[in-house]
């Protein structure tokens, strides 16, 4: 009788741990599954019908990398604004370029980012959120619009990504030069899946 009851016991704390364990595992599988799909959309769709075509980043022209993988987090060096005819955009804000040509250029240069974000990861729908974003604008030293300038990365991130996963930590500094004079040069933090 004693090892009968031993054995109900011991089968019955097993039963108890397994459910437990089976509780704990179901939950943990419900949460990958909400970690896997990000998005109520499909991002590169999204970037489709924005009309942005990614392209295969260039090769570093320095010793540099154009994008390094710490972990979950991307860092992303800048990229070489360019317009539809890869011609890159050059010029200084209050002197040479309005605010809304800088705006379309720091454009540019996000859509340059996001062809490097698929290429380092496979999947823009991998993209846990854009984290932080510098913005380097060629101006004068009187331009101050230099927010509104880095505004057409951002708002392109947030067309992107949504409000929740693309809006971002950001500065916004004026240069009184940059490589190739160019009109701006952003760099950005992204989280990323495994």
């Amino acid at each position: 009788m004693k090892k009968v009851f031993i054995l109900m016991t011991t089968a019955v704390l097993v039963a108890c741990n397994c459910d437990k364990s089976c509780k704990t595992a179901h939950e943990n599988t419900t949460e990958t599954t909400q970690v896997e799909k990000l998005y109520d959309y499909d991002v590169e769709e999204r970037v489709k019908e924005l009309g942005i075509e990614l392209v295969r980043p260039e090769k570093s022209v320095a010793n540099y990398l154009p994008v390094v993988r710490s972990g979950n987090l991307l860092f992303l060096s800048g990229k070489v604004p360019k317009d539809k005819d890869g011609n890159v955009i050059v010029g200084k804000l209050g002197k040479d370029l309005t605010t809304e040509q800088g705006y379309q250029a720091a454009r540019a240069g996000a859509e340059a980012q996001l062809s490097a974000i698929k290429a380092e990861i496979g999947d823009l729908n991998k993209v846990v959120r854009i984290v932080k974003v510098n913005g380097f604008v060629n101006s004068t030293p009187d331009f101050t619009e230099l927010p509104e300038v880095v505004n057409g990365f951002s708002d392109l991130m947030v067309e992107v990504f949504g409000e929740e996963r693309g809006k971002h930590a950001r500065a916004a500094v004026g240069f009184a030069s940059l490589p190739l004079g160019m009109a701006c040069d952003i760099e950005m933090i992204v989280e990323v899946q495994d």
